[in-house]
């Protein structure tokens, strides 16, 4: 078993390594698409599955990495939903915090919850709300956060 699960890596954007032999990869959906503009949006995870609802025995992993979708409004079609998917805007905050519940679980005991959130349509203090967990650190760059968890 790997011991780095990243829930929803989209297109790995920011990991240096997007092929970390220690980590697997995981994502609701496949999508490659070369752009007009030279761009390519390129989600290919390692095994498509759902963040609120993970297949993974309790206590799997070391390190999660939590970067689910941060968008509500979106066009289906538009290149952001495409390369960051989207929340459904009845159901995020029930979506959220099931992810976290789920990230908690499969987490083994002391072990690291990063999550990234960017602001652009809903603030980090939203999310905070609807979750049963305390961060220990983060940082903001712009609109993005980092904030670090640990379970125990």
């Amino acid at each position: 078993m790997k011991k780095i699960l990243d829930a929803c890596c989209g297109s790995r954007m920011f990991w240096f390594d997007k092929e970390n032999e220690d980590t697997l990869y995981m994502d609701n959906r496949t999508h490659y698409e070369e752009l007009e503009s030279g761009h390519v949006i390129n989600v290919s995870p390692d095994i498509v599955g759902d963040f609120r609802n993970m297949t993974f025995e309790d206590e799997s992993f070391h390190l999660v990495v939590f970067d689910p979708p941060h968008l509500l409004r979106a066009g289906d079609e538009s290149w952001l939903a495409k390369k960051y998917g989207k929340l459904n805007k009845d159901t995020w905050k029930d979506d959220i915090t099931k992810g976290f519940d789920e990230s908690m679980r499969v987490l083994k005991q002391n072990g690291t919850l990063i999550f990234k959130w960017n602001e652009e349509q809903i603030k980090l203090k939203e999310i905070l709300s609807v979750i049963d967990y305390n961060p220990l650190f983060g940082n903001k760059r712009g609109k993005t956060h980092w904030v670090v968890f640990m379970k125990g």
